[in-house]
């Protein structure tokens, strides 16, 4: 599904050419079913990623099967934003899983890291402090950047909430979700998303600071510096 990438995260999101004008002011509500779930699964998303943290530091290596099941609560909750609060670019209802699943619009993978730093774990936190930065004031707002995969609040304040909202209010009066909007949109997901999974150890990776818009993983030719070999 991902055939070349820049990064080990990979986003690919397809925007629902037929959605609807107005179910986008109950989608929140319909989606209390996946907040229940997913409170529980992101609680066992943090717990194991204390786990990963002394498995990373004392044989630098990232458990695969926690890393498995924390990408899978990456994956289920990107569905729901991206149905309920973020993005909206689908009027599918997000399936209870940690699979991924084919058919539906919006894909989320990380590719699992054969070895990790084990001194790097340590002090990641540390390094990755410019970029929440960024993300706080640019993408959501306060303490929410830290918590991108539990932040469902419809049209949280920031720029992703902010532009969602944006993109809504057009939908409602044109029929039409502006192409443009959402490839911006879906940079800062992306964006947000690579900054996360560096926090959560599960990869060595240093986030750009890149806006990769879109709705397909952008290639390593689309970003390579000009005559660089």
């Amino acid at each position: 599904m991902f055939p070349a990438y820049t990064h080990p995260l990979h986003v690919k999101a397809t925007l629902d050419p037929r959605l609807s004008r107005w179910k986008w002011l109950v989608k929140w509500i319909l989606a209390i079913p996946h907040y229940i779930v997913l409170f529980f699964l992101q609680v066992a998303f943090l717990l194991l990623s204390v786990v990963a943290f002394f498995s990373i530091l004392f044989t630098g290596r990232y458990p695969r099967r926690l890393f498995e099941f924390n990408v899978g609560v990456i994956r289920w909750s990107l569905r729901v934003s991206y149905y309920s609060s973020t993005v909206l670019g689908t009027d599918a209802y997000p399936p209870f899983t940690l699979k991924d699943v084919p058919e539906y619009p919006v894909h989320v993978d990380v590719s699992y890291p054969a070895r990790l730093s084990r001194g790097l774990v340590l002090i990641k936190w540390l390094l990755v402090i410019p970029q929440c930065l960024v993300i706080a004031i640019l993408l959501t707002s306060g303490w929410s950047a830290f918590r991108y995969i539990d932040d469902y609040t419809p049209f949280s304040s920031g720029l992703i909430g902010m532009l969602s909202l944006v993109a809504m209010v057009i939908l409602t009066f044109t029929g039409t979700y502006p192409r443009d909007l959402f490839d911006f949109l879906m940079g800062l997901v992306r964006w947000t998303l690579r900054v996360f999974v560096y926090m959560s150890l599960m990869t060595d990776k240093y986030p750009p600071f890149r806006l990769d818009m879109g709705g397909s993983e952008p290639s390593a030719a689309a970003v390579a510096p000009a005559g660089g070999g």
